[in-house]
């Protein structure tokens, strides 16, 4: 296994990741609306500025396949997704040790908005909820999720 920068050439893989996982997970947690509005906040444009920007990463197999991806900015983790296929084989916390070490070289806290599927595995890694939100996702539905932090 192998995580590397994300390059121009790799925004179709990242968008597919996240998409992906969104359309297959998320829908057993929110409802419908939040899920659309979830979606559509991880925009093409938005992958493609955090690309150009050198804060998106992707794990590469063994086997040479793009199972998953996480974006870092500054301090925060933004957009950790592993292939529904690839789940349960390390991939996550892989990626998560990854972006934790990259922020804490530079950075005394690390912030993440949790989603409903990942708060209880950083709550196990020992970050806190310093937060709640709730977004009108303009679709009928809400999207709540938990501001969390972790300390070095």
């Amino acid at each position: 296994m192998n995580i590397r920068k994300a390059e121009e050439r790799d925004f179709d893989a990242v968008k597919e990741i996240t998409q992906e996982t969104i359309a297959e997970v998320y829908p057993k947690y929110y409802p419908e609306g939040a899920v659309v509005f979830f979606a559509n906040h991880h925009s093409d444009e938005n992958i493609k500025r955090d690309i150009e920007a050198g804060n998106v990463y992707l794990l590469v197999t063994e086997d040479g396949a793009l199972a998953g991806t996480v974006t870092v900015s500054e301090n925060e983790i933004d957009r950790l997704f592993v292939m529904p296929s690839y789940q349960h084989k390390g991939y996550g916390r892989a990626l998560l040790d990854f972006a934790e070490e990259e922020i804490f070289k530079t950075h005394e806290v690390i912030c993440i908005d949790a989603s409903l599927p990942a708060k209880k595995i950083y709550l196990l890694r020992g970050y806190k909820e310093t937060g709640y939100n709730i977004i009108d996702t303009g679709y009928g539905d809400y999207l709540c999720f938990d501001k969390m932090e972790k300390r070095a």
